[in-house]
């Protein structure tokens, strides 16, 4: 796409560190689909596509748009070297390799085990609430469910959880229209993890990081072995850092639509079994992660126009999620919705290993709160939305509780 067709006056411009987007982007991300299904940024240097079709698409395609350069459009910009291991940062084959042996210790069994946990931290934590005018939904559930539960799943201790939270939130965090900082690779470790697994590794349990340090496999140059410190160290920053702030928003996000459409919120209270189906279009409608990043690694074509090789290009899904094409009145959000697929765990390799408990910690938290809170409303003068570049919702959400 030429540069000149995107910075004309007339036409559409969007920019992920511009604050006036994120309120809401989603009138930018329908001209987007109509008037520059390819899009071409020029200030940061990336392409981007809108719609379901070219989503759908491009993200299984790992040959043509490789994760080995990262999955965050500074990352991939940056140039960095993404250290061996990072899963979610690599391409089959090797990819495919350590996604199995995680596959392996990321079980249904596994995830199904954690439901009365969680569902035990939801009554603990929204029981005192009860009798309250208002409070702040963000703090007292969304920040620490996901926190406790990914704490439940490595074995870390529950005194040492905030601290491990906090540690990886920050390295997500950005300023207002700012951009993540990997000089040195920072994010892409959490040393607070390594005296947990060396003490794991003398004190087996039943979670997920003994498994990680007992699983064997056979590595892609045929060698039978079980994963090094380091290894595991890497896998579990993974875990702790992709689980965290996304599940927290969905759970925000939830509540705020619920909020706004009061009548479908009274149909999940008469009928719980709606649920997952809402957690879904809460998904589709609001996801947490609205972009995937991808490094492209041959000239490609979109719409007739070329994307050049070691260009970064954004599979906005946030926007394929309201295509028209795709969904009846997508910009209606709507419990019962007929939704075969969403594309906010994305398709293809690196389909969302987290999807199972993301799903199961939305659908917990939303029967808890519903049993405790059938009606409220939000005090809208005092929300706050934050936006990373990679996690977008609540920070602050008062509910006023009727």
């Amino acid at each position: 796409m030429s540069t000149e067709q995107v910075s004309t006056e007339s036409a559409v411009y969007w920019d992920p560190y511009d604050p006036r987007f994120w309120s809401d982007p989603y009138p930018t991300y329908r001209r987007l689909r109509e008037e520059a299904p390819l899009y071409y940024n020029e200030k940061h240097d990336f392409y981007a596509v809108t719609r379901f079709a070219d989503v759908e698409r491009g993200l299984p395609d790992w040959k043509t748009f490789s994760s080995a350069r990262g999955g965050i459009l500074e990352l991939i910009k940056s140039g960095i070297e993404i250290p061996p291991g990072t899963l979610i940062f690599e391409d089959p084959t090797i990819h495919d390799v350590h996604r199995r042996l995680l596959a392996r210790v990321f079980t249904p069994r596994r995830i199904s085990a954690l439901e009365p946990k969680v569902r035990d931290f939801c009554v603990k934590t929204l029981d005192p609430l009860v009798g309250e005018k208002s409070f702040d939904l963000i703090e007292a559930v969304a920040i620490e469910m996901p926190m406790r539960v990914i704490g439940m799943l490595l074995g870390i201790p529950e005194a040492d959880q905030v601290a491990i939270r906090d540690a990886a939130d920050e390295s997500l965090r950005t300023e207002a229209g700012g951009q993540m900082d990997f000089k040195g690779g920072a994010v892409m470790s959490n040393e607070m993890f390594r005296d947990y697994i060396e003490w794991r590794a003398n004190n087996p349990s039943d979670d997920l990081m003994t498994e990680l340090l007992n699983a064997e496999f056979e590595d892609e140059d045929g060698t039978r072995r079980t994963l090094t410190h380091d290894e595991v160290l890497t896998y579990i920053t993974v875990v702790a850092g992709a689980g965290n702030e996304t599940t927290g928003r969905l759970i925000g996000w939830t509540a705020s639509l619920l909020a706004q459409n009061p009548e479908q919120r009274r149909e999940l209270v008469a009928d719980p079994s709606l649920i997952p189906g809402a957690i879904e279009e809460v998904l589709r409608y609001e996801p947490p992660g609205p972009s995937i990043a991808r490094y492209v690694t041959k000239d490609t074509e979109f719409h007739g126009q070329t994307v050049p090789e070691g260009a970064a290009m954004l599979f906005i899904v946030a926007a394929a999620n309201r295509d028209e094409n795709r969904y009846p009145d997508p910009d209606r959000f709507d419990i019962r919705r007929e939704m075969p697929q969403q594309l906010t765990f994305g398709l293809g390799p690196h389909y969302c290993l987290g999807a199972a408990l993301a799903r199961l910690e939305g659908r917990v938290a939303t029967e808890e709160i519903l049993k405790r809170f059938p009606e409220w409303d939000v005090d809208w003068d005092n929300v706050k939305l934050a936006q990373t570049s990679t996690v977008r919702g609540w920070e602050t959400l008062p509910l006023v509780v009727n």
